[in-house]
């Protein structure tokens, strides 16, 4: 079986001393020595000045929107993972849909603007698969019109645009370190803002505003991750840079594969660094996807439609709205099967498998 995806482990024996230290000290959570730790290593490793490490990545965007005070509406993207858009109304805004541009997968600058209305109070993109978003655009945009700007980077760990990291644009800008995510640990997330007294903020709001034993500084949640998934963390961090090259090495084979293939790829941000976090590929047709879909699982290869449907479409609890580009681009992307451990072989059968299926 060829999944969609493969979580990277570390040598158990590395994993284990971490444990062995958290049975020693019996400090479980509540930011203890590894959360710590972890939030140096990755500030060092991003080039970052401030980070907090958190529960998740939807945690992460919910911090961000109450931090921020958000109310109305916010402009956001239908090409996303579902905690994108839910994160909006589970802080009680509204979100509106602005339309993808059909190359990049981003949200389109040019379809924000006619967005805006006296109600709306900021906007939240997607870098989808990792592609940042046109951050010099929305920037412009925020500032004319008094906006608030929030970056779902849940894809974009290690990403840089002109020798910056992109976690750098923005207000805020969140990180999920899912299982799922090239570099994860196991559950996780991460909040990142470059104003010191919103970082303040934001560290009294993971910890139910606490502000001392007996004090609150602000509303709060339970935003604090474990120090068992901080040790998880922080074994992996050992191998990020292996990694990202082994995924780089097996994105080029991919690629060099697909050449006969008659498939696109997301046009990648021209001044960006590329995590290769996925292998989206882009088909004529969504009959064209359904078929070479059908012959990968009869092989046991299993490729997820990564974002079906839009999520301007299907949401119960949120006005549907016609996107063109987003409902088109939707139907016929397929992310294949892509993790640190594959190999070229399985490459080179994916590829002939969906070559197979558009010659026949």
């Amino acid at each position: 079986m060829i999944p969609v995806t493969r979580p990277f482990l570390p040598p158990k024996h590395e994993y284990e001393q971490y444990i062995t230290g958290i049975w020693k000290r019996q400090w479980l959570t509540n930011m203890g020595p590894l959360s710590s730790d972890l939030e140096l290593k990755l500030k060092d490793y991003l080039n970052l000045k401030h980070l907090l490490f958190v529960t998740n990545g939807t945690v992460a965007l919910q911090m961000a929107i109450k931090a921020l005070n958000l109310t109305g509406e916010v402009i956001t993207t239908p090409f996303s993972f579902i905690a994108t858009t839910s994160s909006i109304v589970w802080e009680g805004c509204t979100p509106v849909f602005a339309d993808i541009d059909p190359l990049s997968l981003n949200i389109d600058p040019t379809k924000i603007e006619a967005a805006i209305t006296p109600n709306t109070s900021a906007i939240l993109a997607t870098h989808v698969y990792g592609n940042p978003c046109d951050v010099v655009a929305i920037e412009q945009i925020a500032r004319k019109h008094n906006l608030k700007v929030i970056y779902d980077g849940a894809h974009a760990f290690g990403v840089n645009v002109n020798g910056r990291s992109i976690f750098e644009f923005g207000d805020i800008s969140t990180c999920s370190l899912h299982a799922t995510k090239l570099y994860h640990s196991i559950e996780g997330g991460l909040v990142i803002t470059k104003d010191e007294n919103l970082l303040k903020k934001l560290a009294y709001m993971r910890n139910f505003g606490f502000d001392g034993p007996e004090n609150f500084a602000e509303l709060g949640v339970n935003g604090k991750n474990s120090e068992f998934h901080a040790a998880m963390g922080l074994a992996n961090l050992k191998y990020i840079d292996n990694i990202l090259t082994k995924r780089e090495e097996l994105a080029l084979h991919y690629i060099q594969r697909m050449k006969n293939v008659r498939v696109t790829m997301p046009l990648w941000h021209k001044t960006a660094t590329n995590n290769y976090a996925y292998m989206p590929v882009i088909f004529e047709s969504e009959e064209a996807l359904l078929k070479c879909q059908k012959i990968l699982t009869l092989h046991e290869i299993f490729p997820r439609r990564y974002f079906y449907p839009s999520l301007s479409a299907v949401l119960p609890y949120i006005d549907k709205a016609a996107m063109p580009v987003t409902d088109d681009v939707a139907r016929r992307v397929l992310c294949l099967p892509f993790y640190y451990d594959m190999d070229n072989e399985e490459i080179d059968l994916v590829c002939r498998l969906i070559l197979r299926a558009q010659n026949n």
